[in-house]
């Protein structure tokens, strides 16, 4: 089962549930601890309370008439790094001092976490990302994103962008949060794929493609059996000492780099699907 935020022809913003072709909204106003996405993502059954919700009195909509929206409300977005083999050998040869860190944190019982947006921050399906006007070398990120309950379990998956700039972090790894952190460099949806059943790691490719000029200038594909981390893992790191009363996002990694000589250009348009979730679909600026 698929749950999203959407806007409507009429302009209204609704949590909604993805039939084939089409989208159920839901009504929001039946019971008071449930009126948001987050609120349903967060019940002890997700599936059973968004099909009790279908609201009986609004028709169906066709997708191509709605508009998605970041599957986010209160939670703050972190993302995981080195968590692919690819990822360890990219930051190492990109690094000028500490190659040695990137090689040690694969392998450690500790993995990278970072700070990656606040709720304001993240980019819809749509809305353009952005490479830093002082960034000649950055690139986009495809990522599974792990939808967290206050409860640090996994209530679902989204697709994840997690925009690097690779020449600024690079230069010294203490400025990864300068080469991670920054407006418009976090995007996710366009849908939530509950977590009814653990996902097959497999069986689930990612895949990122990159056109200019109405031209594909770089595609990709990984799976997510290539995490070196459990999903699980990585979600209990995150909660070792920190409590997320609203939840959290958590984008797992990537395992999915162009090669050292492509970067971002303005007007460039970044393509991320993740079989069984979507596609999340997001141009570029430079400015």
């Amino acid at each position: 089962m698929k749950l999203a935020r959407v806007l409507l022809p009429n302009a209204e913003v609704h949590v909604a549930l993805l039939e084939e072709a089409s989208v159920r909204v839901l009504d929001m106003t039946q019971m008071d601890e449930y009126r948001k996405l987050s609120d349903i993502l967060h019940a002890p059954d997700p599936a059973g309370l968004a099909k009790y919700l279908v609201h009986q009195k609004i028709a169906p909509v066709a997708v191509e008439e709605v508009r998605f929206l970041a599957p986010v409300d209160q939670q703050d977005v972190w993302a995981a790094g080195v968590t692919y083999k690819r990822s360890q050998q990219a930051r190492m040869d990109e690094s000028e001092h500490g190659a040695s860190h990137y090689d040690l944190v694969y392998s450690a019982d500790r993995p990278e976490l970072f700070y990656k947006a606040n709720p304001s921050q993240v980019v819809s399906p749509g809305e353009p990302v952005r490479v830093r006007a002082d960034s000649n070398w950055s690139v986009p990120e495809p990522e599974l994103a792990l939808m967290i309950t206050p409860e640090m379990k996994i209530s679902g998956y989204t697709i994840g962008n997690d925009m690097s700039a690779r020449d600024i972090e690079g230069e010294n790894p203490l400025y990864l949060p300068q080469a991670k952190v920054y407006n418009q460099s976090c995007a996710l949806g366009p849908v939530v794929l509950l977590a009814n059943e653990p996902i097959s790691m497999s069986e689930t490719t990612v895949s990122l493609k990159i056109e200019r000029e109405s031209e594909t200038v770089f595609e990709g594909e990984t799976r997510l059996d290539q995490l070196h981390r459990s999903l699980e893992e990585l979600a209990t790191w995150l909660g070792k000492e920190l409590d997320f009363p609203n939840g959290a996002i958590l984008l797992t990694g990537t395992g999915i780099i162009p090669p050292d000589q492509f970067t971002l250009q303005n007007r460039d348009v970044v393509t991320i699907e993740i079989a069984g979730i979507g596609s999340l679909v997001n141009p570029v600026v430079k400015d």
